[in-house]
């Protein structure tokens, strides 16, 4: 098997999936060299590639809407590796913050985080409206933090 490098492929902002697929298309149909397609979400304008050579991505890029060029120089995949283990979606949310339900049927109501559990992802709060204090637990990815404030 040969040596590959990670290329970076510059896009325009919130296209990198559409042109992922693209070149994944074009890829298959040509039979480039193309190993992986890396879109990281924190990774605004850019699509990781994985091949052997850039003249490889350059040419499969050719009339791809949104692919602006491929950037001199190659990566590793040591490099590259901290995007491909997902942070817990609990990271910076501590018991007493303010948050705001995202998704759900209690989606836009406010609430007091009681407890974290980054193992399960998961978030126990109480909601500001509600009658009864019950706590209710969601997934960290389904609320938005609103303040840091710890009680």
């Amino acid at each position: 098997m040969s040596e590959t490098s990670i290329y970076v492929v510059k896009t325009t902002a919130n296209q990198e999936r559409s042109v992922a697929n693209m070149i994944a298309q074009i890829a298959r149909k040509e039979k480039y060299d193309i190993r992986a397609l890396l879109v990281p979400d924190v990774l605004k304008g850019y699509v990781l590639v994985e091949s052997p050579a850039p003249e490889i991505v350059d040419q499969a890029i050719q009339g791809i809407p949104h692919a602006r060029s491929v950037i001199k120089g190659a990566s590793n995949i040591e490099e590259v590796e901290h995007f491909l283990t997902p942070k817990p979606a609990v990271i910076g949310i501590n018991e007493g913050a303010i948050v705001e339900l995202i998704s759900g049927p209690f989606k836009g109501e406010k609430a007091r985080v009681k407890r974290v559990d980054v193992a399960k992802e998961e978030i126990t709060v109480e909601l500001f409206e509600a009658m009864v204090p019950i706590p209710i637990t969601v997934r960290g990815d389904h609320v938005r933090v609103l303040s840091k404030d710890e009680t």
